[in-house]
């Protein structure tokens, strides 16, 4: 098969007529490729995908793991002491420079899972919100991802819509594109079809659209002419190499933290060095490097400096959760925002409502009509509705509509089905729509009263179309008439009560009236009610032109003037079942939603009263807020719960008002204009059926199913996720201040405490039992933390307060109780193992020490069940989190491992416990638990009391 290939210079295609362009790319500008010949191309040229930068290697990755100043301390004294064993060559095997090095390898090789694992998670996150488009294969509409397109494929844009790859147009309905990424321009380009002869900089090839840019008004259909690296941003696709890896305000809190505790940390240690050479009287290199060794050591195992690392781990592995439940997560910040929503500022169709559009009601200026059937099938009956009677009733009963009425109906379906860009397909009996749901729904009302596809197309060809526009809430097409061949016919519907301003006319029967005050006033009355039936309203109106009448590529909204009203159209989109239940979810977190639709005003507070948003029916439309100072906004916004007919410009202050009233917010939006409201807002909500490219990328959330119920979801497992950093926070800080306050006090009361040798450096615990507690308590039950259930009663609580730190003062107070009671505990311990001091011992130094080890490695595990709660107690929820379990047992299991086996003996200076040590270590160590639980116990009263 010749077809251009896509190295070609990308002149060729805007040079040419359309019909060479198809002919070159072998494919048809109805029925697009076949899915046989799109593989076969998608082998030939690869995926529609710029060349991403190679990946670090592995052992790099590894490598990086040892970058820390005190790990190459640590590893740089441990080889000076192996050096000087190797050199001396009088004492044993050097089996704690040995231990060490091996700790310190498996810490780096957790390190590199757990960021491998991080990596993945993002990756797997890209690929859920991957781009997507809308293509014709095999002569059918189909949805796409991006990466899959060819050369020859006919993509569909539309407005919001970002271009999939380098194409010629081949139709073009008043579309503009943004191409200032590409070109520097920074007002919309307008484009065509017309073939230009001499050779155009990118920004005049007005018939071609390109890979990147998005669509800001309008829509049309193209030829791929080139994918991947050979379109235009392919070829500078060195400017768009990925960001680095996103960095989140609670990430850098914690290095904030993780440095200054490192700081403390390694005072304390060059302190405690310089106390035990001073005290000690330390002579010798190889002494000093022990001492060295064991200071290094401490500070290494003490400083957390892998929690920005665990907390991406944590952060990645909450968002797949979200993805589960409807919510894909662009930008990782904004799980942790999610927990402090207050208002979550949502709009109505589709998110609240099921977004089944159904048109229930016709009403023309000689009756009512009743529409039968539900969803897309294009199946229901189709009869007047008489004065006083009930139009649920009507289409079992219905009876024939004739005469004017039926011309009527006739006239108004035709306009809500030609000015229409949707498809309604059939598919092994299943009936779909692709594109706007309303704009569905007008075409199986069409279908179900007799007027069909291809005599419509036969006799309506469109020539020219004014898109819909969120400012004028209109769309226009205009089409030939081949019944009347001396004359355009312009088709628009709309809101009513916009449309209504643009009428001059009535059409009563076949004839047109004109419309009086009495008439348009009674219009508004129909809509009112119809509005309060929770119907969702259109009106279509047409005109007739002269052929001459106006230039077909010079059509603006100039044109939709003096326009015959045809009716009133009245669809519904019942709430969502779940919807209710989320609302009152909502309002119990302490979240306030907020309903904004540019639907009317009484359906508006209809649906929202029933979803209990609001207590009355009763909305404020965009053109009240247009009279309102911003003081006056600010007012309004905290009392006010629905809007209706607005704009994404009030949406935009909507958002600033609330934020200037100290609420974080959650907005949804769908539109292209509503990408300013959407980065403004604390948390921006695309969504992922309705919503255009360019709302999507402007959001940090992007809802699969545009579902109210899965931002409420969504905000309970960030409220989850966030609970659980501070989870292992709590855990992490707890532990590591324990073995530093240990270490600290040990060495200044080693003469109290009976921790006194003759000629050897005695201390509470060696550098490779220092690093195996940070290998075996810090890794597994930490992560294990990260993936604790939710607590029942997080939707119970408030949302966190604005500027709240990740550690609170209650934290800092519970880590500090802790650690002070893990040293103490485990100095106990110590002292009552050894000859002398408060408690009389009887050990030896080996056996002491071993003794410390393990109350401290106890001591470690008792906390990480305290650390689930700062004010619950540890025994809520006890067995919920099975990888907890398996993690404590794995370190339990470890640590028998190091005290028995006679290899890890050497390497550890262990010695074997009895069953009465471990008695005591236990019993010692579960201190924390009680005395914890004590404390919570007195702050649940407390606040209880305060309550």
């Amino acid at each position: 098969m010749n077809i251009a290939h896509p190295e070609q210079d990308q002149k060729i295609p805007y040079q040419q007529e359309i019909e060479n362009v198809l002919i070159v790319f072998a494919t048809d500008a109805q029925r697009g490729l076949s899915e046989e010949e799109a593989r076969a191309r998608l082998d030939r040229y690869g995926k529609n995908e710029l060349e991403a930068e190679k990946p670090v290697p592995r052992w790099k990755k590894f490598l990086a793991q040892f970058q820390n100043v005190l790990v190459i301390l640590l590893l740089i004294a441990t080889a000076i002491s192996a050096g000087l064993w190797l050199y001396e060559r009088e004492s044993a095997w050097p089996y704690e420079a040995t231990a060490i090095f091996a700790v310190v390898l498996l810490n780096a090789l957790m390190g590199y899972i757990q960021e491998s694992r991080a990596e993945e998670a993002v990756v797997a996150l890209r690929q859920m919100s991957a781009a997507h488009a809308h293509i014709i294969r095999d002569s059918a509409q189909r949805n796409v991802p991006a990466a899959d397109l060819v050369p020859g494929d006919i993509i569909l844009v539309a407005e919001g819509d970002t271009i999939p790859a380098d194409a010629r147009l081949l139709e073009s309905a008043a579309l503009q594109t943004a191409e200032a990424a590409l070109t520097g321009e920074s007002l919309p380009a307008s484009k065509d079809t017309l073939t230009i002869m001499d050779d155009a900089e990118l920004g005049d090839r007005r018939n071609m659209i390109f890979s990147g840019t998005a669509v800001a008004s309008g829509h049309g259909r193209a030829v791929v002419v080139a994918t991947g690296m050979q379109t235009q941003m392919g070829r500078i696709a060195g400017m768009l190499k990925d960001t680095s890896a996103e960095i989140t305000p609670l990430q850098k809190e914690l290095a904030r933290v993780g440095k200054l505790l490192g700081i403390i940390v390694v005072v304390i240690a060059i302190v405690m060095i310089a106390a035990i050479i001073i005290v000690e009287d330390v002579s010798g290199a190889a002494a000093l490097f022990d001492v060295l060794i064991l200071g290094v050591a401490l500070a290494v195992a003490a400083i957390p400096e892998g929690l920005p690392a665990v907390v991406t781990a944590v952060l990645s592995l909450g968002v797949q959760r979200m993805a589960a439940r409807n919510a894909i997560v662009r930008h990782l910040p904004a799980v942790e925002t999610l927990g402090s929503a207050t208002v979550i500022a949502s709009d109505k169709t589709g998110t609240l409502t099921k977004n089944e559009m159904t048109v229930r009601i016709i009403v023309t200026a000689s009756g009512r009509i009743s529409v039968g059937g539900v969803g897309y099938a294009p199946e229901g009956k189709v009869g007047e509705v008489r004065p006083h009677e009930d139009e649920a009733l009507s289409p079992h009963g219905n009876r024939m509509i004739d005469g004017a009425l039926r011309s009527e109906l006739e006239q108004a379906l035709t306009i809500a089905d030609r000015a229409n860009n949707a498809v309604l397909q059939e598919h092994n009996g299943h009936w779909s729509v692709q594109g706007d749901p309303t704009e569905g729904a007008l075409i199986v009302a069409a279908r179900k009263a007799g007027l069909e596809d291809r005599a419509l197309n036969a006799r309506f060809e469109r020539v020219a179309e004014i898109p819909f526009s969120s400012e004028r809430k209109l769309m226009t097409t205009i089409h030939t008439d081949a019944q009347k061949r001396e004359q355009l016919i312009v088709f628009t519907k709309g809101a009513p009560d916009l449309l209504l301003g643009r009428c001059s006319y009535e059409l009563v029967g076949s004839e047109t009236k004109t419309l009086v005050a009495d008439r348009r006033a009674a219009i508004r009355k129909m809509n009112e009610a119809l509005a309060g039936e929770a119907l969702r309203t259109l009106g279509v109106a047409f005109r007739l032109l002269p052929p001459g009448a106006l230039q077909i590529d010079d059509v603006d909204e100039r044109i939709e003037q003096d326009l015959v009203f045809a009716g009133l159209i009245g669809m519904i989109d019942p709430p969502r079942e779940e919807a209710k239940e989320a609302v009152a979810r909502a309002k119990r977190a302490g979240i306030r939603p907020i309903m904004i639709t540019g639907d009317h005003p009484v359906t508006a507070g209809v649906i929202a009263a029933s979803l209990g948003i609001a207590e009355h029916p009763q909305a404020v439309t965009g053109a009240q807020l247009e009279r309102l100072s911003d003081d006056a906004l600010d007012q309004t916004t905290k009392e006010v719960s629905v809007y209706a007919r607005v704009s994404p410009e009030h949406k935009l202050r909507i958002v600033k008002a609330l934020q200037r009233g100290g609420a974080i917010v959650a907005m949804t939006g769908d539109g292209v204009n509503d990408a300013p409201a959407l980065k403004t807002a604390d948390i921006g909500i695309a969504m992922g059926i309705m919503g255009t490219d360019v709302s999507k990328a402007a959001a940090d959330m992007v809802l699969v199913d545009d579902n109210f119920a899965s931002i409420v979801a969504a905000v309970e497992e960030g409220r989850a996720i966030f609970s659980n950093i501070r989870k292992f926070l709590r855990y992490l800080l707890s532990s590591n201040i324990g073995e530093v306050f240990t270490m600290f006090f040990g060495v200044l009361l080693m003469d109290v405490i009976g921790l006194k040798a003759e000629e050897t450096i005695v201390l509470p615990l060696l550098a490779t039992q220092l690093l195996w507690i940070n290998l075996v308590t810090d890794g597994a039950p930490a992560l294990a933390l990260g993936v604790d259930p939710a607590d029942p009663g997080v939707m119970r609580k408030t949302p966190r307060p604005k500027g709240e730190g990740v550690i609170t003062s209650r934290m800092w107070f519970g880590i500090l109780f802790t650690g002070i009671i893990m040293a103490t505990g485990t100095l106990l311990v110590l002292d009552a193992s050894l000859p002398g001091g408060y408690v009389e011992g009887s050990g030896s130094m080996r056996y002491a020490q071993t003794m410390t080890f393990t109350t401290l490695v106890m001591f470690s595990l008792f906390t990480v069940f305290n650390a689930r709660s700062d004010e619950q107690s540890a025994f809520v929820g006890l067995f919920s989190n099975k990888w907890l379990w398996a993690a404590v047992m794995l370190a339990l299991v470890l640590q028998v491992a190091v005290i028995y086996i006679p290899v890890l003996q050497q390497a550890f200076s262990t010695v074997s416990l009895n069953f009465d040590d471990w008695l005591l270590c236990t019993a010692v160590a579960s201190s924390v638990l009680w005395l914890r639980e004590l404390s919570k116990l007195i702050l649940r009263i407390a606040r209880r009391s305060r309550g």
